[in-house]
């Protein structure tokens, strides 16, 4: 007989393994025929630790449908890898769930060391082509960010005019992709390891993205100096949300790369300020 403490973390361990179970088994729908057998196994036998969890509270747990519908969502949009690793926190915690609950029944311990084989065994079967080309991405993203975030300080302080400084940032934004696509295609050439042309695809693609979400505020707004500082609420935005992404899909520390990127975005955005700046006063421009 289960204590009232007792019978709550086993009802809390039994609620997982049911969500667990749904969530692999949607999971399984996103991969190919030859990594599916392997998750629909694992996924059964989330549900058989469902089914002992139950055994001993005699009592039916709901899922939690929050996370059986968020976790292969996000694996639809950002991969697989993404969603695994997004888990992995939750599995670490339920983890030292289980291990206060070891004294009930000795079946535990098993349950424990098939829990600990899942994540190893999924990770094994990850072939994330977005995972994959995220270098490229990253290549797009940070250049971008980066070069037109420091050009259009530039130009919004050399400038008056805002239709000029959308043109200009469009023209150096497109130029710009265009030869980081060029340089990333010869790089996967040389290097062999990627498809080259899907690694300068997805450099132009992150790219272009890019340029035209910090050009945006530029046709929106009619103040340059609005449009800057929203320009840059974005950037700093684009650069917190795909480094926290690359950060949870390849395990990385996420607070040193967001510092780093963000240090060299802003710092090169300042110093074009200034000689935006310094080329208005000095060199009398004033179009």
């Amino acid at each position: 007989m289960l204590s009232q403490e007792l019978k709550k973390k086993v009802l809390r361990a039994q609620k997982n393994e049911i969500t667990e179970y749904l969530i692999y088994d949607k999971l399984s729908a996103l991969v190919d025929d030859r990594n599916r057998a392997a998750i629909k196994k694992i996924s059964e036998e989330e549900l058989a630790h469902y089914a002992f969890w139950k055994g001993l509270t005699k009592e039916d747990v709901r899922p939690n449908r929050a996370k059986v519908f968020f976790y292969p969502f996000i694996a639809r949009i950002l991969g697989l890898s993404f969603s695994l690793k997004a888990m992995e926190s939750g599995e670490d915690l339920a983890q030292k769930h289980y291990n206060g609950l070891k004294s009930i029944n000795p079946e535990i311990e098993r349950i424990i060391g098939e829990e600990g084989q899942h994540e190893s065994q999924l990770l094994d079967l990850i072939d994330d082509e977005r995972l994959k080309y995220s270098g490229s991405v990253m290549l797009g993203l940070s250049d971008a960010l980066v070069e037109l975030t420091s050009a259009l300080c530039g130009f919004t302080l050399a400038l008056a005019n805002q239709k000029l400084i959308t043109i200009m940032g469009l023209i150096t934004g497109i130029a710009a992709s265009l030869s980081m696509a060029g340089s990333s295609y010869l790089s996967a050439k040389e290097e062999g390891g990627r498809n080259a042309l899907k690694s300068c695809v997805y450099t132009g693609a992150a790219y272009i993205i890019t340029v035209l979400l910090l050009i945006a505020p530029y046709l929106f707004f009619k103040n340059s100096f609005l449009s800057l500082f929203t320009t840059v609420i974005f950037a700093v935005t684009m650069i917190f949300l795909f480094t926290f992404y690359v950060s949870v899909a390849k395990n990385l520390n996420f607070k040193k790369r967001f510092l780093e990127m963000f240090s060299v975005a802003i710092g090169a955005a300042a110093l074009n300020f200034l000689i935006g700046f310094l080329v208005r006063k000095y060199l009398d421009i004033n179009v």
